[in-house]
Protein backbone atom coordinates (compact mmCIF):
# COMPACT_ATOMS: atom_id res chain seq x y z
CA UNK A 1 0.00 0.00 0.00
CA UNK A 2 1.36 3.47 -0.87
CA UNK A 3 0.04 7.07 0.28
CA UNK A 4 0.70 8.34 -3.39
CA UNK A 5 -2.56 8.62 -5.46
CA UNK A 6 -2.75 5.69 -7.98
CA UNK A 7 -2.70 7.13 -11.38
CA UNK A 8 -5.83 4.81 -11.93
CA UNK A 9 -7.52 5.85 -8.84
CA UNK A 10 -10.51 8.32 -8.13
CA UNK A 11 -9.57 11.60 -6.60
CA UNK A 12 -12.47 11.81 -4.44
CA UNK A 13 -14.07 9.57 -2.69
CA UNK A 14 -17.62 9.76 -1.06
CA UNK A 15 -16.99 7.12 1.82
CA UNK A 16 -20.20 5.88 3.81
CA UNK A 17 -19.02 5.90 7.49
CA UNK A 18 -20.56 5.03 10.49
CA UNK A 19 -17.54 5.77 12.81
CA UNK A 20 -17.35 2.79 13.63
CA UNK A 21 -14.03 0.45 13.54
CA UNK A 22 -14.74 -1.14 9.57
CA UNK A 23 -15.53 1.77 8.18
CA UNK A 24 -12.54 3.45 9.73
CA UNK A 25 -10.29 0.97 8.34
CA UNK A 26 -11.91 1.50 5.40
CA UNK A 27 -11.49 5.50 5.33
CA UNK A 28 -7.37 4.80 6.58
CA UNK A 29 -7.41 2.28 3.68
CA UNK A 30 -9.03 4.49 1.09
CA UNK A 31 -6.40 7.08 2.07
CA UNK A 32 -3.21 4.54 1.95
CA UNK A 33 -4.37 2.47 -0.83
CA UNK A 34 -5.38 4.99 -3.52
CA UNK A 35 -3.97 8.40 -2.00
CA UNK A 36 -7.86 9.35 -2.60
CA UNK A 37 -9.47 12.45 -0.73
CA UNK A 38 -12.08 11.10 1.26
CA UNK A 39 -15.46 12.55 2.37
CA UNK A 40 -17.21 10.90 4.96
CA UNK A 41 -20.91 10.93 4.76
CA UNK A 42 -22.63 9.48 8.20
CA UNK A 43 -27.02 9.36 8.43
CA UNK A 44 -29.12 9.28 11.22
CA UNK A 45 -31.74 7.14 10.33
CA UNK A 46 -32.79 6.70 14.04
CA UNK A 47 -30.02 3.85 14.25
CA UNK A 48 -30.35 4.78 18.29
CA UNK A 49 -27.01 5.36 18.69
CA UNK A 50 -25.01 9.23 18.64
CA UNK A 51 -23.59 10.18 15.47
CA UNK A 52 -21.48 12.89 15.81
CA UNK A 53 -18.90 10.41 17.14
CA UNK A 54 -18.26 10.06 14.19
CA UNK A 55 -17.17 13.46 13.28
CA UNK A 56 -14.80 13.10 16.10
CA UNK A 57 -13.83 10.19 14.90
CA UNK A 58 -13.80 11.40 11.34
CA UNK A 59 -11.43 14.04 12.26
CA UNK A 60 -9.19 12.23 14.03
CA UNK A 61 -8.30 10.10 11.09
CA UNK A 62 -7.54 13.70 8.95
CA UNK A 63 -10.53 14.66 7.36
CA UNK A 64 -11.04 18.09 6.76
CA UNK A 65 -14.56 19.36 8.64
CA UNK A 66 -15.59 20.23 5.18
CA UNK A 67 -15.69 17.22 3.99
CA UNK A 68 -17.03 15.58 6.78
CA UNK A 69 -20.93 15.54 5.87
CA UNK A 70 -23.54 14.62 8.95
CA UNK A 71 -27.28 14.28 8.66
CA UNK A 72 -30.63 13.42 10.47
CA UNK A 73 -32.49 11.88 7.27
CA UNK A 74 -35.14 10.05 10.04
CA UNK A 75 -38.30 12.29 8.74
CA UNK A 76 -37.29 11.47 4.92
CA UNK A 77 -36.58 7.94 5.87
CA UNK A 78 -39.91 7.28 7.28
CA UNK A 79 -41.90 9.91 4.80
CA UNK A 80 -40.31 8.80 1.66
CA UNK A 81 -39.37 5.50 1.85
CA UNK A 82 -41.09 3.46 4.86
CA UNK A 83 -44.61 4.67 4.53
CA UNK A 84 -44.79 4.14 1.13
CA UNK A 85 -44.15 0.72 1.18
CA UNK A 86 -46.29 -0.01 4.14
CA UNK A 87 -48.86 1.46 1.97
CA UNK A 88 -48.37 -2.20 -0.05
CA UNK A 89 -48.44 -3.85 3.53
CA UNK A 90 -44.93 -4.83 2.10
CA UNK A 91 -43.32 -8.74 3.67
CA UNK A 92 -40.55 -10.54 2.11
CA UNK A 93 -41.05 -14.10 1.93
CA UNK A 94 -44.09 -14.13 4.23
CA UNK A 95 -42.62 -12.77 7.30
CA UNK A 96 -40.03 -10.04 7.15
CA UNK A 97 -40.58 -6.35 6.97
CA UNK A 98 -37.71 -5.23 5.12
CA UNK A 99 -36.17 -3.17 7.63
CA UNK A 100 -32.54 -3.23 6.18
CA UNK A 101 -33.56 -3.13 2.61
CA UNK A 102 -35.36 0.01 2.91
CA UNK A 103 -32.99 2.41 4.46
CA UNK A 104 -30.20 1.49 1.72
CA UNK A 105 -31.58 3.59 -0.87
CA UNK A 106 -31.92 6.57 0.77
CA UNK A 107 -28.54 6.66 1.74
CA UNK A 108 -27.09 5.57 -1.71
CA UNK A 109 -29.37 8.89 -2.50
CA UNK A 110 -27.58 10.96 -0.44
CA UNK A 111 -24.20 9.82 -1.13
CA UNK A 112 -24.66 10.68 -4.50
CA UNK A 113 -25.74 13.62 -4.00
CA UNK A 114 -22.86 14.71 -1.99
CA UNK A 115 -20.88 13.46 -4.30
CA UNK A 116 -22.04 15.93 -6.95
CA UNK A 117 -22.04 18.62 -4.63
CA UNK A 118 -18.58 17.80 -3.81
CA UNK A 119 -17.13 16.92 -7.10
CA UNK A 120 -15.97 13.82 -6.31
CA UNK A 121 -15.08 11.15 -8.63
CA UNK A 122 -16.28 7.33 -6.90
CA UNK A 123 -18.53 6.38 -3.73
CA UNK A 124 -17.82 3.70 -0.98
CA UNK A 125 -19.46 1.41 0.94
CA UNK A 126 -18.42 -0.96 3.50
CA UNK A 127 -20.96 -4.32 2.48
CA UNK A 128 -19.64 -7.13 2.53
CA UNK A 129 -18.78 -9.40 -0.87
CA UNK A 130 -21.42 -12.49 0.54
CA UNK A 131 -24.04 -10.08 1.54
CA UNK A 132 -27.18 -8.06 -0.27
CA UNK A 133 -26.35 -4.75 0.88
CA UNK A 134 -23.31 -4.55 -1.83
CA UNK A 135 -25.90 -4.94 -4.17
CA UNK A 136 -28.65 -2.63 -2.73
CA UNK A 137 -26.14 0.11 -2.22
CA UNK A 138 -24.19 -0.12 -5.85
CA UNK A 139 -27.59 -0.85 -7.83
CA UNK A 140 -28.93 2.43 -6.19
CA UNK A 141 -25.76 4.34 -7.17
CA UNK A 142 -25.81 3.05 -10.86
CA UNK A 143 -29.42 4.11 -10.94
CA UNK A 144 -28.96 7.62 -9.83
CA UNK A 145 -25.26 8.25 -11.39
CA UNK A 146 -24.71 5.87 -14.19
CA UNK A 147 -20.80 6.42 -14.69
CA UNK A 148 -19.81 6.91 -10.79
CA UNK A 149 -16.95 5.07 -9.73
CA UNK A 150 -17.60 2.22 -7.07
CA UNK A 151 -15.24 1.43 -4.48
CA UNK A 152 -15.92 -1.86 -2.15
CA UNK A 153 -13.38 -2.74 -0.20
CA UNK A 154 -14.14 -5.79 1.03
CA UNK A 155 -13.73 -7.17 -2.32
CA UNK A 156 -10.69 -5.45 -3.63
CA UNK A 157 -8.39 -5.50 -0.08
CA UNK A 158 -6.10 -8.12 0.72
CA UNK A 159 -7.03 -8.53 4.19
CA UNK A 160 -8.20 -12.32 5.04
CA UNK A 161 -8.68 -12.67 8.59
CA UNK A 162 -10.16 -10.35 11.04
CA UNK A 163 -6.58 -10.13 12.88
CA UNK A 164 -5.35 -8.69 9.77
CA UNK A 165 -7.45 -5.78 10.20
CA UNK A 166 -6.77 -5.37 13.87
CA UNK A 167 -3.25 -5.24 12.94
CA UNK A 168 -3.77 -2.71 9.93
CA UNK A 169 -6.02 -0.40 12.86
CA UNK A 170 -3.22 -0.54 15.28
CA UNK A 171 -0.30 0.28 12.79
CA UNK A 172 -2.33 3.57 11.69
CA UNK A 173 -3.80 4.16 15.20
CA UNK A 174 -7.45 3.98 14.50
CA UNK A 175 -8.77 3.67 17.83
CA UNK A 176 -9.60 0.20 18.58
CA UNK A 177 -12.29 -0.50 21.18
CA UNK A 178 -11.87 -3.11 24.12
CA UNK A 179 -14.49 -5.16 22.84
CA UNK A 180 -13.36 -4.94 19.46
CA UNK A 181 -9.82 -6.68 19.98
CA UNK A 182 -12.17 -10.08 19.40
CA UNK A 183 -14.90 -11.52 17.45
CA UNK A 184 -18.06 -9.51 17.88
CA UNK A 185 -20.70 -12.28 18.96
CA UNK A 186 -23.04 -10.96 16.99
CA UNK A 187 -23.42 -8.19 13.84
CA UNK A 188 -25.95 -5.31 14.12
CA UNK A 189 -27.52 -2.98 11.88
CA UNK A 190 -30.27 -0.66 13.24
CA UNK A 191 -32.65 2.36 12.05
CA UNK A 192 -35.92 3.68 12.82
CA UNK A 193 -38.26 0.76 11.24
CA UNK A 194 -35.77 -1.88 12.92
CA UNK A 195 -33.04 -3.37 14.44
CA UNK A 196 -31.48 -6.66 12.64
CA UNK A 197 -28.64 -9.35 14.27
CA UNK A 198 -26.82 -11.84 11.99
CA UNK A 199 -23.97 -14.11 12.44
CA UNK A 200 -21.97 -15.43 15.17
CA UNK A 201 -24.00 -17.37 17.78
CA UNK A 202 -26.81 -16.74 15.46
CA UNK A 203 -25.56 -19.02 12.47
CA UNK A 204 -27.03 -22.28 13.55
CA UNK A 205 -30.42 -22.18 12.54
CA UNK A 206 -31.27 -24.51 15.27
CA UNK A 207 -30.09 -23.03 18.20
CA UNK A 208 -33.17 -20.66 19.56
CA UNK A 209 -31.13 -16.87 19.88
CA UNK A 210 -30.24 -15.76 22.93
CA UNK A 211 -32.01 -12.96 25.24
CA UNK A 212 -29.38 -10.99 25.12
CA UNK A 213 -29.34 -10.89 21.31
CA UNK A 214 -32.86 -8.38 21.43
CA UNK A 215 -32.39 -4.99 20.47
CA UNK A 216 -35.70 -3.23 20.73
CA UNK A 217 -38.40 -5.72 22.42
CA UNK A 218 -38.71 -6.67 26.06
CA UNK A 219 -39.52 -10.84 25.84
CA UNK A 220 -43.48 -11.67 25.16
CA UNK A 221 -42.94 -13.05 28.52
CA UNK A 222 -42.03 -10.02 30.46
CA UNK A 223 -44.53 -7.99 28.60
CA UNK A 224 -47.35 -6.63 31.15
CA UNK A 225 -50.54 -8.73 31.95
CA UNK A 226 -52.89 -5.99 31.01
CA UNK A 227 -53.56 -4.84 27.46
CA UNK A 228 -53.00 -1.64 26.00
CA UNK A 229 -55.44 -0.33 23.16
CA UNK A 230 -53.98 2.81 21.47
CA UNK A 231 -55.93 4.10 18.23
CA UNK A 232 -54.17 5.39 14.92
CA UNK A 233 -55.49 7.48 12.72
CA UNK A 234 -54.73 7.49 8.92
CA UNK A 235 -54.91 9.82 5.81
CA UNK A 236 -54.62 8.47 2.73
CA UNK A 237 -53.19 4.99 3.72
CA UNK A 238 -50.41 6.90 5.85
CA UNK A 239 -50.86 7.18 9.58
CA UNK A 240 -50.86 10.62 11.23
CA UNK A 241 -52.04 10.69 14.83
CA UNK A 242 -52.11 8.12 17.84
CA UNK A 243 -54.73 8.60 20.51
CA UNK A 244 -55.64 12.00 18.70
CA UNK A 245 -52.06 13.51 18.75
CA UNK A 246 -50.94 14.12 15.13
CA UNK A 247 -47.17 13.46 15.06
CA UNK A 248 -44.90 13.72 12.28
CA UNK A 249 -43.93 10.23 10.31
CA UNK A 250 -40.41 9.58 12.77
CA UNK A 251 -42.26 10.86 15.84
CA UNK A 252 -45.35 8.35 14.85
CA UNK A 253 -42.74 5.75 14.37
CA UNK A 254 -40.79 6.29 17.41
CA UNK A 255 -44.26 6.19 19.40
CA UNK A 256 -45.09 3.14 17.72
CA UNK A 257 -41.83 1.58 18.46
CA UNK A 258 -41.87 2.28 22.20
CA UNK A 259 -45.43 0.76 22.59
CA UNK A 260 -44.26 -2.43 20.74
CA UNK A 261 -41.35 -2.72 22.42
CA UNK A 262 -43.02 -2.29 25.96
CA UNK A 263 -45.31 -5.24 25.05
CA UNK A 264 -42.72 -7.34 23.31
CA UNK A 265 -44.36 -6.88 19.52
CA UNK A 266 -42.06 -7.38 16.72
CA UNK A 267 -39.84 -10.16 17.09
CA UNK A 268 -38.94 -12.59 14.49
CA UNK A 269 -36.50 -15.13 13.71
CA UNK A 270 -36.40 -15.57 10.09
CA UNK A 271 -33.67 -17.83 7.64
CA UNK A 272 -33.99 -16.11 4.15
CA UNK A 273 -32.95 -16.34 0.44
CA UNK A 274 -30.45 -13.64 0.45
CA UNK A 275 -30.59 -11.99 -3.62
CA UNK A 276 -27.03 -13.82 -4.02
CA UNK A 277 -27.72 -16.96 -3.48
CA UNK A 278 -27.53 -17.94 -0.18
CA UNK A 279 -29.59 -18.53 2.87
CA UNK A 280 -28.50 -16.75 6.34
CA UNK A 281 -30.48 -16.41 9.67
CA UNK A 282 -31.25 -13.49 11.00
CA UNK A 283 -33.08 -12.19 14.14
CA UNK A 284 -35.30 -9.22 13.37
CA UNK A 285 -37.47 -6.61 15.62
CA UNK A 286 -39.99 -4.64 13.53
CA UNK A 287 -42.01 -3.03 17.07
CA UNK A 288 -43.71 -0.20 15.44
CA UNK A 289 -43.59 -1.44 11.99
CA UNK A 290 -45.38 -4.91 13.17
CA UNK A 291 -48.02 -2.59 14.66
CA UNK A 292 -48.12 -0.50 11.71
CA UNK A 293 -48.93 -3.35 9.74
CA UNK A 294 -51.71 -4.67 11.65
CA UNK A 295 -53.45 -1.35 11.57
CA UNK A 296 -52.69 -0.56 8.12
CA UNK A 297 -54.71 -3.99 6.72
CA UNK A 298 -57.11 -2.66 9.44
CA UNK A 299 -58.29 0.63 7.48
CA UNK A 300 -58.25 -0.93 4.27
CA UNK A 301 -60.51 -3.68 5.17
CA UNK A 302 -63.01 -1.20 5.12
CA UNK A 303 -62.22 0.88 2.70
CA UNK A 304 -60.77 -0.87 0.11
CA UNK A 305 -62.51 -2.41 -2.99
CA UNK A 306 -62.24 -6.05 -3.04
CA UNK A 307 -60.88 -6.10 -6.01
CA UNK A 308 -58.65 -3.61 -5.47
CA UNK A 309 -57.18 -5.78 -2.18
CA UNK A 310 -56.79 -8.80 -3.99
CA UNK A 311 -54.56 -7.05 -6.91
CA UNK A 312 -52.44 -5.28 -3.80
CA UNK A 313 -51.92 -8.63 -2.33
CA UNK A 314 -51.07 -10.22 -5.87
CA UNK A 315 -48.49 -7.65 -6.54
CA UNK A 316 -46.82 -7.11 -3.43
CA UNK A 317 -44.60 -10.44 -3.34
CA UNK A 318 -43.40 -8.65 -6.31
CA UNK A 319 -42.89 -5.38 -4.73
CA UNK A 320 -41.34 -6.71 -1.72
CA UNK A 321 -38.81 -8.86 -4.36
CA UNK A 322 -37.79 -5.69 -5.66
CA UNK A 323 -37.14 -3.65 -2.55
CA UNK A 324 -34.86 -6.76 -1.12
CA UNK A 325 -32.84 -7.12 -4.15
CA UNK A 326 -32.34 -3.78 -4.12
CA UNK A 327 -34.41 -1.99 -7.50
CA UNK A 328 -36.01 0.95 -5.15
CA UNK A 329 -35.23 3.20 -8.06
CA UNK A 330 -36.40 0.76 -10.88
CA UNK A 331 -39.13 1.81 -13.30
CA UNK A 332 -41.08 -1.35 -12.77
CA UNK A 333 -40.97 -0.49 -8.76
CA UNK A 334 -42.19 3.34 -9.69
CA UNK A 335 -45.21 1.95 -11.65
CA UNK A 336 -45.96 -0.61 -8.97
CA UNK A 337 -46.20 2.46 -6.47
CA UNK A 338 -47.89 4.42 -8.69
CA UNK A 339 -50.68 1.58 -8.84
CA UNK A 340 -50.31 1.13 -4.86
CA UNK A 341 -50.57 5.25 -4.21
CA UNK A 342 -53.88 4.84 -6.07
CA UNK A 343 -55.72 2.85 -3.78
CA UNK A 344 -54.94 4.76 -0.96
CA UNK A 345 -57.31 7.53 -2.07
CA UNK A 346 -60.03 6.41 0.37
CA UNK A 347 -57.69 4.35 3.31
CA UNK A 348 -58.57 7.32 5.47
CA UNK A 349 -60.08 6.70 8.82
CA UNK A 350 -59.08 5.46 12.55
CA UNK A 351 -58.06 2.03 13.70
CA UNK A 352 -58.18 0.70 17.29
CA UNK A 353 -55.28 -1.72 17.99
CA UNK A 354 -54.63 -4.06 21.72
CA UNK A 355 -51.11 -4.94 22.17
CA UNK A 356 -50.70 -7.61 24.41
CA UNK A 357 -47.83 -9.67 25.15
CA UNK A 358 -46.34 -10.18 21.47
CA UNK A 359 -49.59 -9.66 19.66
CA UNK A 360 -51.16 -6.42 17.71
CA UNK A 361 -54.59 -7.19 17.19
CA UNK A 362 -57.10 -4.81 15.48
CA UNK A 363 -60.02 -4.85 17.61
CA UNK A 364 -62.24 -1.90 15.60
CA UNK A 365 -62.12 0.32 12.72
CA UNK A 366 -63.83 3.29 11.41
CA UNK A 367 -63.75 5.85 8.26
CA UNK A 368 -65.76 8.15 6.23
CA UNK A 369 -65.17 6.31 3.32
CA UNK A 370 -66.42 3.21 4.62
CA UNK A 371 -67.33 0.20 1.90
CA UNK A 372 -68.61 -1.75 4.70
CA UNK A 373 -72.79 -1.47 4.82
CA UNK A 374 -73.88 -3.43 8.21
CA UNK A 375 -77.23 -2.84 6.34
CA UNK A 376 -75.89 -5.32 3.47
CA UNK A 377 -74.60 -7.55 5.78
CA UNK A 378 -76.78 -8.41 8.56
CA UNK A 379 -78.79 -11.19 8.88
CA UNK A 380 -81.78 -9.63 9.92
CA UNK A 381 -83.81 -8.13 7.04
CA UNK A 382 -82.28 -5.86 5.59
CA UNK A 383 -83.31 -2.54 3.24
CA UNK A 384 -83.72 -5.14 0.19
CA UNK A 385 -81.16 -3.83 -1.68
CA UNK A 386 -79.98 -7.19 -1.76
CA UNK A 387 -81.83 -10.24 -2.80
CA UNK A 388 -81.03 -13.83 -1.55
CA UNK A 389 -82.70 -15.72 -4.90
CA UNK A 390 -80.31 -13.64 -6.95
CA UNK A 391 -78.04 -16.02 -5.67
CA UNK A 392 -79.12 -19.50 -7.33
CA UNK A 393 -78.52 -17.77 -10.60
CA UNK A 394 -74.66 -16.61 -9.60
CA UNK A 395 -73.87 -19.90 -8.32
CA UNK A 396 -75.33 -22.24 -11.52
CA UNK A 397 -73.13 -19.36 -13.50
CA UNK A 398 -70.39 -20.13 -11.89
CA UNK A 399 -70.53 -23.25 -11.75
CA UNK A 400 -71.08 -23.77 -15.26
CA UNK A 401 -67.61 -24.49 -16.40
CA UNK A 402 -67.15 -27.31 -13.43
CA UNK A 403 -70.42 -28.82 -14.38
CA UNK A 404 -69.06 -29.11 -18.38
CA UNK A 405 -65.57 -30.87 -17.41
CA UNK A 406 -67.46 -33.16 -14.83
CA UNK A 407 -69.48 -34.31 -17.36
CA UNK A 408 -66.76 -34.70 -19.75
CA UNK A 409 -65.07 -36.58 -17.21
CA UNK A 410 -68.17 -39.03 -16.78
CA UNK A 411 -68.05 -39.30 -20.28
CA UNK A 412 -64.19 -40.46 -20.56
CA UNK A 413 -64.43 -43.09 -17.56
CA UNK A 414 -67.36 -45.08 -19.74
Amino acid sequence: MSDKRRADGPKKVVLAYSGGLDTSIILKWLQTEYGAEVVTFTADLGQGEEVEPARRKAELLGIKPANIFIEDLREEFVRDYVFPMFRANTVYEGQYLLGTSIARPLIAKRQIEIARAVGADAVCHGATGKGNDQVRFELGYYALEPDIRVIAPWREWTFASREQLIDFAEKHQIPIAKDKKGEAPFSIDANLLHSSSEGKVLEDPSVEAPEYVHQRTISPEEAPDRPTVIEIAFEQGDPVAIDGERLSPADLLARLNQLGHDNGIGRLDLVENRFVGMKSRGVYETPGGTILLAAHRGIESITLDGGAMHLKDEIMPRYAKLIYNGFWFSPEREMLQALIDRSQEFVTGTVRVKLYKGNATVIGRDSPFALYDQDLVTFEEGSGSYDQRDAAGFIRLNALRLRIAATRARRAQG
